[in-house]
């Protein structure tokens, strides 16, 4: 059966509060003395704020949803029967939290077999939690929020992220930020949070946002946010985006996209 509006506008509630909750434990660990780990390379840290953010998250999901299934960045939990799937990154940003840099988020998605229904991105240091609903809208601190209207590029501000890759993605993406600086571009940021620029894009601070190698969480709730906020997300290749494994993200506000892609796919 599929998902009411009732029970949308719940699971809506309860990703909040678990992305609150979160919130509050990033912002009693940013700038302190953390225990800093590596994962699949030097690059890629993970911290307590890390674990207990995914921790917290999954036990206040549970206690209304102890059925459902969770893909999230720091642990696996086994799969059940049920259509609906949470998609976690418990803090987006890692590396920029380590470093007291306040470009960081926690990130939920909800999915009902193969279509987001829900989006969460919670961003305590500057208060912003966005919000997104399919067929509902986007809302920044319950403010309806829409991309903007750039028609061409030379008047976009385009963000751009390097992920953990120091090998073919990194040189790949080398290139095309070379390309893009070959056409005439307001100007590029790299901020070291996917699921940040995902909002960003969707609130309009920016134009357009591409990157190589995500994993699910770091974009999921983003893909949402930006779709209900009037944008297009595809891969460089103008293909959908599954969000249960990982892919090459471009998104934009509409008017630019195809733009971008041409210069992606050179």
């Amino acid at each position: 059966m599929q998902p009411n509006k009732n029970e949308i506008k719940q699971s809506l509630e309860i990703a909040c509060r678990a992305a609150q909750k979160a919130g509050a434990i990033h912002k009693k660990y940013f700038r302190s003395v953390l225990n800093v780990e590596t994962k699949s390379t030097s690059f890629n840290l993970v911290s307590q704020a890390d674990l207990e953010s995914e921790d917290i998250i999954v036990k206040t999901i549970k206690k209304y949803f102890p059925d459902h299934n969770f893909l999230t960045e720091e642990k696996k939990y086994a799969p059940t029967t049920s259509p609906y799937t949470w998609i976690i990154d418990p803090l987006d940003g890692t590396n920029n939290f380590i470093y007291g840099i306040p470009m960081f988020c926690v990130s939920i998605a909800l999915a009902y077999k193969d279509t987001l229904l829900v989006g969460v991105l919670y961003d305590v240091i500057h208060n912003e939690l966005f919000t997104a609903t399919k067929g509902g809208g986007a809302y920044l601190n319950d403010k309806a929020i829409h991309v903007r209207q750039d028609t061409s590029l030379k008047e976009a501000m385009l963000i751009t992220g390097f992920y953990y890759d120091r090998g073919e993605n990194m040189k790949k993406n080398l290139k095309i930020i070379n390309n893009f600086f070959q056409i005439p571009i307001l100007g590029l940021r790299r901020l070291g949070a996917a699921a940040v620029d995902l909002c960003y894009v969707a609130c309009g601070r920016a134009s357009g946002f591409w990157e190589f190698g995500l994993n699910p969480w770091d974009f999921a709730a983003g893909i949402i946010l930006v779709q209900e906020a009037g944008g297009r997300l595809t891969t460089p290749a103008d293909k959908n985006v599954r969000f249960d494994i990982n892919s090459d993200i471009v998104a934009s506000n509409g008017n630019i996209h195809n733009d971008m892609l041409a210069i992606l796919q050179t």
